[in-house]
């Protein structure tokens, strides 16, 4: 038997043995197929491929606001009724809160020394009873008792610290601290304290009700800083001899202590109250216009504020008196306030003449004060200013009408410009605490809610 040669198959798969041209077509075929194959994957995949996503548009080109863009000055309130008392305007909210973060965990607020006015930080100051009554007058002004309102628990606090300083002097210490040098003492006087310390607790005591032990302390409290007043005033009615850069402006506050408690119902010292308000009506001339600064540092604005709030309640006595002897057909329309008519009234000679006195300067201290050179007091803001500001406040928020709007509109524009960025206030000049100036410029604004709040 013949053996069969095995005959290797190419990688082609066609046989050697096939015929030349037969193989070319094979080749040719089989490459067409394999093209073809090909060419119909292609094909299926631009078919039902998915589409790239398209890349959204840039979005459109932020607006650079340069950083020194001065910020937009504050839009004014609506005009309620002169003799209602304002919304509280958003900045001076801003005010509070700061003040209110300031209290320090005893239950007071420090202005800091004369010596260190360099210190401003309100929690590395030591807490002095001038500024914390100050601070605490502030809430008070937003309806806040210690029984209730937002800041319950700071007034609370206060009052307890308040009334621990004076319980811890002896009565017959002429202060309620052995603290010397703060800055309110410095430039004020050093009777500051006392005075300060008998308007917060006289507005402070109608709202002790629920602790009755507490109460009684603070009405204690209060007597012994009215008669430490009566007990240090200078034979002229001023508090001056104590020291201080503005004195007169402690001897605002020292009479401010003695009317506010006189309106509350407290006993106090009559001799000393018109002693007071003599030396007050003395440092501003109707006449002449002539305004005493000896005791003012050279500031005819201190003296003018203190004036025209000593002035303000016999003022407004005057403003009433007229108005109802009018509706009632007692004087004619076009009457004067004037001594002969107050007479008329049935007020007798010398009390006709006083009160006329008193009108007549609180008519010439408005006018003054609408003068910006008296406004400037100093040349710029310190707390002397701002206490001064408050002071005229208070005066025209008692009478109203178009003044106190007049007034508050131009307080709102002054003060809301040069508030700092966190809320606070400072001065650029003697009491330079922000504590201090930051309550003086609440109370300022604030003004028209004393009445409120001491009736409350």
């Amino acid at each position: 038997m013949r053996s069969v040669e095995r005959v290797a198959i190419p990688e082609n798969g066609l046989s050697p043995i096939v015929p030349f041209h037969i193989k070319r077509y094979v080749v040719m075929i089989t490459r067409l197929l394999t093209a073809g194959s090909l060419g119909l994957a292609g094909l299926a995949l631009w078919l039902f491929a998915v589409p790239a996503p398209v890349p959204p548009p840039p979005p459109p080109p932020i607006p650079v606001v340069p950083i020194h863009q001065p910020a937009p000055a504050p839009i004014p309130l609506p005009p309620p009724s002169p003799d209602e008392p304002r919304p509280v305007p958003a900045f001076i909210h801003r005010g509070l809160d700061w003040l209110a973060a300031a209290q320090l965990e005893n239950g007071g607020w420090g202005a800091g020394s004369h010596a260190h006015q360099e210190i401003t930080d309100p929690q590395a100051v030591v807490a002095d009873p001038a500024t914390t009554a100050f601070a605490a007058m502030a809430l008070l002004r937003t309806g806040s008792t210690p029984a209730s309102g937002p800041y319950r628990e700071h007034v609370l606090k206060a009052v307890r610290f308040l009334v621990e300083q004076v319980e811890a002097h002896p009565i017959g210490h002429p202060n309620i601290t052995d603290l010397t040098g703060t800055q309110p003492q410095s430039k004020l006087g050093q009777n500051i304290d006392v005075s300060m310390t008998a308007q917060f607790l006289t507005q402070v005591l109608p709202h002790l009700g629920g602790d009755a032990v507490l109460a009684g302390r603070a009405q204690r409290a209060l007597g012994i800083c009215l008669n430490k007043l009566s007990a240090t005033q200078a034979a002229d009615g001023s508090w001056n001899d104590q020291g201080g850069w503005a004195a007169v402006l402690q001897s605002a506050m020292a009479n401010n202590a003695f009317e506010m408690a006189q309106e509350a119902g407290m006993d106090v010292d009559e001799e000393a109250l018109e002693k007071s308000r003599r030396y007050q009506r003395s440092n501003v001339d109707a006449e002449t216009g002539a305004v005493r600064t000896e005791s003012a540092a050279g500031i005819s604005l201190y003296s003018i504020a203190s004036n025209q709030r000593a002035t303000a309640k016999d003022a407004q006595e005057v403003r009433q008196a007229m108005e109802d002897a009018k509706q009632r057909g007692d004087l004619a329309p076009s009457a004067a306030p004037s001594a002969q008519s107050l007479e008329q009234l049935g007020y007798t000679a010398d009390k006709a003449k006083e009160l006329e006195d008193a009108y007549r300067q609180n008519e010439a201290t408005k006018a003054m004060l609408n003068d910006d050179a008296v406004l400037q007091g100093f040349g710029n803001n310190g707390g002397e200013e701002f206490l001064s500001y408050m002071m005229t406040s208070e005066s025209l928020a008692k009478s109203g009408g178009e003044d106190w709007s007049v007034w508050y509109q131009k307080m709102f524009e002054r003060l809301s410009a040069v508030q700092n960025g966190d809320g606070s206030w400072s001065g650029h000049h003697c009491i330079t605490s922000p504590v201090f100036c930051t309550a003086a410029v609440i109370m300022t604004m604030l003004a028209k809610n004393e009445k409120l709040k001491v009736k409350s």
